[in-house]
């Protein structure tokens, strides 16, 4: 495969999948910026392993799994370690107003430790199964299904005693 195709068939994933992992790494991590920041990391990383990729089906699985652990190596070292970006503003397209409960779910998901909220939303925003969470996460199946216990026993004593913010 020479470099143009490569560098096509990397852009023309990347315009499919961008947004929907961009969501994935805001629900993680809460943050629209981090966000935009982990992803971008998460594309970089798939990028200069491409052509080492044998399976191309592989690819979400594959960009999932770095896109996360990512996000817990961030929390892992600090977030706030990484360069500041100054004032300036990254447009976004306008979503409609969030609804008090999602908006209440969301300071609530923030609060879960970072695995066991890896776990709830590839399980249960992203659907997968309790096996491809395992994989994504680079775990065994128990592991994923005791942190989901535990992530959905820590979010329903958050929702049903919200810490407000004063």
């Amino acid at each position: 495969m020479s470099d143009r195709d490569r560098d096509r068939a990397f852009a023309e994933y990347f315009a499919a999948r961008s947004s929907a992992m961009r969501a994935t790494a805001f629900l993680l991590c809460g943050d629209w910026h981090r966000a935009e920041d982990l992803t971008q990391s998460a594309f970089t990383k798939l990028y200069l392993r491409w052509n080492r990729v044998q399976r191309h089906e592989s690819l979400d699985p594959y960009l999932r799994r770095v896109l996360i652990s990512s996000f817990i190596d961030e929390g892992r070292w600090g977030w706030w370690r990484r360069e500041r970006p100054h004032d300036a503003r990254i447009e976004h397209a306008a979503d409609p107003e969030p609804s008090e409960d999602r908006v209440t779910l969301m300071r609530a998901l923030a609060q879960v430790p970072p695995r066991q909220r890896a776990v709830l939303v590839l399980r249960y925003w992203q659907d997968l199964s309790v096996e491809e969470t395992a994989a994504a996460l680079g775990c065994t199946a128990g592991t994923v299904k005791s942190q989901a216990a535990r992530g959905l026993e820590t979010l329903r004593t958050l929702v049903a005693h919200p810490v407000t913010a004063d």
